[in-house]
């Protein structure tokens, strides 16, 4: 038997694809994720998170995320590395967050020449919390849409849809139908404002949980295997609603 540095793992062992000379290309990817108050960049290879940069306090996605980038792009020269392909949280969420996240990555994705992933942000935070849940568990995580008023969608621990994403008004009995045959875990930061209302036994939260761009690895290394990219060009993020402007106050001080 013969032992060799394996250049794909890193150590050395007997290792069948070195000696066959069978090559297995690992895609470096750049995620990025801004659709809610927080702001997340990662690097990731073949799977494994190399970098990652997080900022929890909002209201500031258009500085950070270029330092973010910067930093990650720095770090990926140092390591010879180079993406292949950027992904992208697509919403729904903050219209502002995904205006921001969604711009720095087709700007990438366009000057690099590389293929642009967009990925579900419900989606990615149902793959977040797929590992802590059992099977008779349904996940529903909630972005905050402002008052009373949630993006909600339901998966089961699979991550098959159960109910397609919707922006609901959260009352006395949300839910009814679905709480009734499943025990749901609420998370996200729309859930928070619901608890009051929705207290069916089956009704589980559970708190701080953020979609971030380190969540979004497997599904980008799936996304990339399989070849599903978008248009770097015409890609738009899933708002969902209108964006609705709201009118400053007037500040003048009358003479």
């Amino acid at each position: 038997m013969q032992f060799f540095l394996c250049p794909l793992l890193g150590s050395s062992f007997y290792c069948y694809l070195c000696i066959h000379n069978i090559n297995i290309y690992m895609p470096v990817i750049l995620s990025i994720e801004t659709s809610t108050p927080a702001c997340s960049c990662a690097l990731s290879r073949n799977g494994a998170l190399l970098v990652t940069r997080e900022d929890f306090l909002g209201q500031s996605h258009a500085s950070l995320l270029g330092r973010f980038v910067h930093e990650i792009m720095t770090a990926a020269r140092e390591q010879n590395l180079m993406p292949d392909a950027i992904a992208v949280s697509s919403g729904p969420g903050s219209y502002t967050g995904l205006r921001i996240g969604v711009s720095e990555a087709k700007g990438l994705s366009y000057g690099l020449g590389i293929p642009l992933i967009a990925l579900s942000t419900p989606r990615i935070m149902a793959s977040m919390m797929q590992e802590n849940t059992s099977d008779d568990l349904l996940l529903c995580p909630m972005i905050d849409a402002r008052r009373m008023e949630v993006y909600a969608t339901f998966y089961n621990r699979s991550l098959q849809v159960i109910r397609e994403t919707a922006a609901d008004i959260v009352e006395e009995g949300s839910y009814a139908d679905i709480l009734a045959a499943h025990k749901v875990l609420f998370f996200g930061n729309g859930a928070e404002k619901c608890k009051a209302h929705l207290t069916h036994p089956h009704a589980l939260f559970t708190d701080g949980v953020h979609p971030l761009a380190s969540g979004m690895v497997p599904l980008a290394e799936e996304a990339y295997a399989a070849g599903d990219f978008v248009d770097s060009a015409y890609f738009e993020p899933f708002y969902l609603k209108e964006f609705v402007a709201t009118q400053p106050r007037n500040k003048i001080i009358p003479i």
